[in-house]
C-alpha cells in the first residue's frame, strides 16, 4: 500500500468479480469455520502494497522475529506494485488464490467481505478488539455485515497548508488562517477580489469527504442509500458554486486531481491545499520560496472530527492456515511493530495509547514534528469519512454533479438529487 493519506478506490471490475465468486459458493462457509483457534503451524502468505522498495529490511525483521517466536510457522511475504492493486485483487479472489493475509483499505475489504472471502476478525479474534482505537476498528465493519473483517493498521491524517505570504497579500490575517467552512469561504472570497481573481484560495471541487467534514449526512443509519443530497450538502455546493464565479476557485478545479491541486499549491497560485509530513519534506526540498511562507493548520471542518485514512490486513476466510494468518496478521498489527514502523515513515498507529507516546506528543521545534503531533492529537476521534460502499464509478457520479452544480450548468439540488439517485441505483444493483 502506498503510504498516502489518499487510497485507491475499488474498481467495479474488482466488485463484479468477486460478487461473482461469492453467487459461486465462496460465501458458504469460505473455507472453513470462523474459528482461529488450534495450532500456530504452517506456511502464511503475506501480501503487501508497494512496500518494499523502501521497507524491505522492516518487513523481513517481522517476518524473522514472528518466526522466531513460533517456529512450526513460516511466512512467505509478497510485495504488489501500487499500480493494478484491485485489479490483481480481484484475479486473486475469482481464482481462489488470495494470500492467507493480504493489505486493504476499507474500499478493498468491502467487496471480499461481502463474498465471504474476508474472515470475520470480531468472531474470530474479538479478544483482540481493545488493543485498538475505537475508530479504526469501526472503520472495518461493513454496511449489511455484522463484524469486522480486518485488523487496523497504520493510519494517516493530514493538516492543511496554506501561504502566509498569499494571505498577507490579501490582507488577511497569516495567523489566523480559516478552520471552518464560513471562514474558508469568507477568507476566499474576500482573496479572490483583492487579488483580481489571480490568487485562488483552492484547487479542487468538494469530494464525498468534504460533504461529511461539512456536516452532511452522507448514507442512513443501515448504509443502504445514500443521502448527501440533503439541505446541508445542497448548501456546500452553493457556496463553491460562488467561488468558482468569483475566481476564489482555481479554473482547472472542475478536473483538478490531487496530484495536480498540490502543483497549483507548489507553485504558490492557490493558497491552501490539505497535505501529509511528506508533502512538506517536499516543499523544503523542492519548492523552498514555498516553504518559506509555509503554514500550518488543522483541516477546516464543520464537525471537530478529522478524516481518518485507514489501512488493515484482512484475513482470508478460506485459509488454510487461518490460526496462523491470524496471529501473524495481529503480530503485525500490534502495538510493538506499529510504532517501530511509524518511527520509520510518516504514518500513525492504529493501536490504543501509541498516540500518546512522546514521539507523537512533544515539539521539538521543526515544523515536520509540528504536524505528526497535531495530525496524531486529531487522530483520537478522527473518522473515516468515506463510506466504504462508494465505488469508483459513483464517485465519478459525484465528481461529474458537482462539476455540473458549480458550472451553473444545473442547480446544486438537482445535481445532488441525481447523483445521489445514480449512486443508489449503483448499490442496489452491485
Amino acid at each position: 500500500m502506498r503510504i498516502s493519506r489518499r487510497t485507491v478506490v475499488v474498481g467495479a471490475g474488482l466488485l463484479t468479480s468477486v460478487l461473482a465468486v461469492s453467487a459461486c459458493g465462496a460465501s458458504e462457509g469460505a473455507g472453513g469455520s470462523d474459528s482461529a483457534s488450534g495450532k500456530i503451524e504452517g506456511q502464511v502468505t503475506f501480501q503487501t502494497w508497494n512496500l518494499r522498495a523502501h521497507f524491505k529490511d522492516y518487513f523481513e525483521g517481522i517476518v524473522a522475529d514472528f518466526q522466531k517466536k513460533y517456529p512450526d510457522a513460516r511466512v512467505k511475504w509478497i510485495d504488489q506494485p501500487a499500480e493494478g492493486y484491485p485489479e490483481k485483487l480481484s484475479a486473486d479472489a475469482a481464482g481462489g488464490t488470495l494470500p492467507d493475509v493480504v493489505n486493504v483499505s476499507p474500499d478493498l475489504a468491502y467487496p471480499l467481505a461481502k463474498a465471504g472471502l474476508a474472515l470475520d476478525l470480531e468472531k474470530a479474534a474479538g479478544k483482540y478488539r481493545g488493543e485498538y482505537l475505537d475508530g479504526a476498528w469501526r472503520s472495518l465493519r461493513m454496511p449489511g455485515l455484522s463484524g469486522v473483517y480486518a485488523f487496523p493498521w497504520y493510519l494517516n491524517t493530514g493538516p492543511m497548508f496554506y501561504n502566509k505570504e498569499l494571505f498577507r497579500q490579501a490582507g488577511l490575517d497569516p495567523d489566523k488562517p480559516p478552520t471552518t467552512y464560513d471562514s474558508l469561504f469568507r477568507d476566499a472570497l474576500v482573496m479572490a477580489r483583492r487579488s483580481d481573481r489571480r490568487t485562488a484560495m483552492l484547487a479542487s471541487t468538494p469530494a464525498i469527504e468534504d460533504f461529511g467534514r461539512y456536516g452532511v449526512r452522507l448514507m442512513n443509519a443501515r448504509g443502504t442509500e445514500f443521502t448527501f443530497n440533503e439541505p446541508k450538502g445542497v448548501e456546500l455546493l452553493r457556496h463553491y458554486k460562488e467561488l468558482y464565479t468569483a475566481g476564489a476557485l482555481d479554473s482547472q478545479a472542475l478536473t483538478a486531481q490531487a496530484e495536480s491541486a498540490g502543483r497549483k499549491f507548489q507553485q504558490q497560485s492557490v493558497a491552501m491545499n490539505p497535505g501529509s509530513a511528506l508533502d512538506l519534506q517536499n516543499f523544503k526540498k523542492d519548492a523552498p520560496s514555498l516553504y518559506r511562507h509555509i503554514g500550518i493548520t488543522d483541516t477546516v471542518n464543520n464537525t471537530g472530527k478529522a478524516n481518518m485514512y485507514v489501512q488493515g490486513l484482512m484475513v482470508n476466510a478460506q485459509s488454510k492456515v487461518k490460526p496462523a494468518a491470524v496471529a501473524f496478521a495481529h503480530f503485525v498489527t500490534d502495538r510493538r511493530n506499529q510504532m517501530a514502523f511509524a518511527r520509520k515513515v510518516a504514518i500513525f498507529p492504529s493501536t490504543r495509547g501509541s498516540l500518546d507516546d512522546p514521539y507523537f506528543t512533544r515539539e521539538d521545534g521543526t515544523d515536520a514534528t509540528r504536524v505528526r503531533v497535531a495530525s496524531a492529537k486529531s487522530l483520537g476521534t478522527a473518522v473515516n469519512y468515506t463510506p466504504v460502499v462508494l465505488s469508483e464509478q459513483m464517485k465519478n457520479v459525484l465528481r461529474n454533479a458537482v462539476a455540473r452544480a458549480v458550472q451553473g450548468k444545473q442547480s446544486p439540488k438537482a445535481a445532488l438529487d441525481g447523483a445521489v439517485a445514480a449512486c443508489n441505483r449503483l448499490l442496489a444493483t452491485g
